[in-house]
């Protein structure tokens, strides 16, 4: 039979492979270089599992720090302050985003901001272990060391704001309706009176929703700020409940602070301007036709 021939038995004819080529494929050389059917090259091995866990990881945690820093931060609520709007224990999620475009605080928002300074002198602040201060870190846990505090925005800059005994809470003279947020049973401020006052442009005036349970505002007004938070403290709106499950929830504005007239101390203000200007101007008009006026005839 000659070499290369083709077998006439059924069974294929068994040919010796080449030390040569045994070898290449141990070596794992390139194919190419072997037979040109290909044998003996198979498909590239997927990197393992475990060995790719470390780099899901890493872009997870810049992930989470990166949504953390720009975007919504979780915080716990330590105190009963926003009953029934919020529980103790419950985890909110703030909206940190908005405040990068030049957003302020709206009436009627629920916000989380900084200490002022004074506002929790007397609250010592927790002592998260290791674990928990890089969670908070990174923004998978609440924030363990910051002195934050969570109120409702009733006024902001420009804003006259008072409430005394057994009334409501008037902003620029337009009496809240607050049933649909404060605690069943409290007051408006029957536990702390106050104003008429002003709020300074860039700065708001926060009230809890429990009032008799709530050391908001009113009662840090002998603080620089008189009780008034900068806009610069402000961390971000909350926006959701996120935890526990069986409380999800969204934290709208009331619809109160939509009624019509609220903004009205705005619109005062400018009327004597636009009055005064609407009364100058034919003024100044007879002033010139008289003084054009008088120079023909000379």
């Amino acid at each position: 039979m000659a070499v290369g021939a083709r077998s006439e038995r059924d069974e294929p004819e068994e040919r010796p492979e080449s030390p040569a080529a045994v070898s290449d494929d141990v070596r794992g050389e390139d194919p190419s270089s072997s037979d040109s059917s290909g044998e003996g090259a198979g498909p590239k091995k997927p990197r393992s599992f475990w060995k790719e866990l470390p780099l899901l990881i890493g872009i997870a945690l810049l992930l989470a720090l990166l949504i953390k820093t720009f975007l919504v931060q979780a915080f716990s609520i330590p105190s009963d302050s926003m009953q029934d709007t919020l529980q103790r224990g419950d985890r909110v999620l703030v909206d940190k985003l908005t405040p990068w475009f030049g957003s302020e605080p709206e009436r009627g928002e629920v916000v989380v901001f900084h200490d002022p300074g004074g506002w929790l002198e007397t609250t010592a602040a927790p002592d998260p272990n290791v674990v928990q201060k890089f969670l908070s870190f990174i923004g998978l846990m609440p924030s363990a060391e910051e002195k934050d505090l969570i109120k409702r925005v009733i006024a902001v800059g420009g804003d006259t704001v008072e409430c005394k005994k057994n009334g409501p809470v008037k902003v620029n003279g337009k009496a809240l309706d607050e049933k649909s947020y404060i605690f069943p049973g409290d007051t408006p401020c029957n536990d702390e009176p106050f104003g008429p006052l002003k709020v300074p442009d860039g700065r708001i005036w926060v009230m809890g929703d429990h009032r008799q349970n709530s050391l908001d505002s009113r009662y840090h007004q002998e603080l620089p700020g008189h009780g008034t938070v900068a806009n610069d403290e402000v961390v971000g709106r909350a926006i959701v409940v996120a935890w526990p499950v069986n409380r999800w929830s969204t934290l709208p504005v009331p619809g109160t602070f939509d009624q019509q007239g609220l903004n009205a101390a705005g619109v005062a203000m400018a009327a004597p301007g636009a009055m005064g200007l609407a009364g100058a101007v034919p003024l100044v008009l007879w002033r010139r036709r008289r003084l054009t006026g008088g120079r023909t005839a000379g």
